[in-house]
C-alpha cells in the first residue's frame, strides 16, 4: 500500500509517500522559519497563508520523488490536530478534495499519536532494527511533552503529558530572552555544546518522586528571574543556555526511566522536534545502555514535523478500517465511506 501522508499542524507544509507504513519513497518538507524568525514565534495568520501557497507544490514535489502519480496512491493520512486551527484547514481541505475526487481512502491522523511511529520508517535501502510492543514513547515537541504506553501501533495508555508549558515552547521562550532569535531550540543547543552546564543550577521540575507529568512553566521564570537579576554577558551566554538545558534534560531523561520501570516494556521509543537535540540524545543512550534499555530515536528530519510520520500512522489505521467522511472534521470513525 501507497500511502500519501500531508502535515500542516503548525509551520510546516510537508507530505511525503510511505509503502505499507515503514518504507519512505519520499518526504518534503517546507519551513517558515524566514517568514516567523522575525517576530520570534508562529504568526498563526502567516502560517496559514504560506500553507495555501504550499500545500500542492509539496505535495506535487513528494509524488514526483517517489515516482508516482496519485492514481497510484491507496490511501491518503492527514493531520487532523492537535494544532493550529487555521493551519490545519488548510491540510484537512486538500486531503479531503483529492480523496473526494480520486476516491481515495482518507484518515485523520493524531499528529502528537503519529510521532514514535517515525521510529519505523526505513529509507529506500535501509536496514534496521524497529521497536517491539509494548513499548514507552516520550514524545517531546514545540506544544508537547507525553509519556506513553505503546500496546500497538494505534493503541497506547497515557502515562504522563504536559501540565503547562512544553520542553520546546520553553527552548524558544528562553531563547527569546536571551536574544538568540527563533526557532530557539536549535541555537541553544549549538551554543551549550561549548557551555557548562554547571554554571548555574537550575531547579529540575520533577513535581514529585516518580510523577511522570511535566510542567516546565516554572524553569522558563527561573530563567527570566535569573536574566533580570544578573544579565548574562556575551561570553556567558554559551553556559546560560547549557545551564537551562541541562534542567530540561535531566527531568525528560529521568522521567523515561521512570516509566521504563514502572511498565513492562523494554524499548524506548523518542521523537518529537526536541527529540533532536543533542544533549538529550546522548543522555538518553548513555542511560538507556546502562539499564539495557533498547533506545530508538528517529534522524532528526524525522523528529521534527513531516508527512512520513502521519503516512505511517495512517496505513495502520486505514488497515483496521479507521477511514474520516467529508464532515466538518476528519476524525476517524468506524463506518466506512
Amino acid at each position: 500500500m501507497l500511502i500519501l501522508g500531508i502535515e500542516s499542524s503548525c509551520d510546516d507544509t510537508a507530505a511525503a509517500v510511505v509503502e505499507d507504513g515503514s518504507r519512505v519513497l519520499s518526504s518534503v518538507v517546507s519551513s517558515q522559519d524566514d517568514i516567523h524568525g522575525v517576530y520570534g514565534g508562529i504568526v498563526p495568520e502567516l502560517a496559514s497563508r504560506r500553507h495555501i501557497e504550499s500545500i500542492i507544490p509539496v505535495v506535487d514535489e513528494a509524488l514526483l520523488r517517489a515516482d508516482v502519480t496519485m492514481d497510484k496512491i491507496d490511501g491518503i493520512a492527514v493531520t487532523q490536530g492537535p494544532g493550529l486551527v487555521g493551519s490545519l484547514l488548510i491540510g484537512l481541505s486538500f486531503a479531503k478534495s483529492v480523496s473526494y475526487v480520486k476516491n481515495i481512502p482518507l484518515t485523520g491522523v493524531n499528529h502528537i499519536e503519529a510521532h514514535p511511529l517515525a521510529a519505523f520508517l526505513k529509507e529506500a535501502g535501509q536496514e534496521k532494527a524497529t521497536p517491539e510492543f509494548p513499548a514507552v514513547a516520550l514524545i517531546v515537541s514545540g506544544g508537547h511533552t507525553t509519556l506513553i504506553y505503546l500496546e500497538d501501533y494505534t493503541s497506547y495508555k497515557i502515562l504522563g503529558q504536559t501540565r503547562d508549558d512544553a520542553a520546546g515552547e520553553a527552548f524558544d521562550k528562553v531563547a527569546k530572552l536571551l536574544g538568540l532569535g527563533y526557532p530557539g531550540g536549535v541555537v541553544i543547543d549549538r551554543l551549550a555544546k561549548d557551555g557548562n552546564p554547571h554554571f548555574i543550577e537550575f531547579t529540575r521540575p520533577y513535581l514529585a518522586k516518580g510523577n511522570l507529568d511535566f510542567s516546565f512553566s516554572g524553569i522558563k521564570t527561573a530563567v527570566l528571574n535569573e536574566v533580570r537579576k544578573n544579565p548574562p554577558a556575551p561570553e556567558n551566554l554559551k553556559d546560560f543556555a547549557a545551564s537551562f538545558q541541562e534542567a530540561v534534560v535531566d527531568v525528560l531523561v529521568d522521567k523515561a526511566m521512570w516509566a521504563m520501570d514502572a511498565t513492562d516494556a523494554k524499548d524506548l521509543i523518542t521523537a518529537g522536534g526536541v527529540a533532536g537535540n543533542s544533549r538529550l540524545r546522548g543522555r538518553l543512550k548513555e542511560t538507556a545502555d546502562k539499564a539495557g534499555i533498547r533506545l530508538f530515536i528517529p534522524p532528526p528530519k524525522f523528529c521534527s514535523d513531516n508527512g512520513a510520520m502521519i503516512a505511517a500512522l495512517g496505513y495502520h489505521q486505514l488497515k483496521k478500517g479507521l477511514f474520516a467522511g467529508f464532515d466538518l472534521n476528519a476524525r476517524p470513525t468506524w463506518e466506512g465511506f
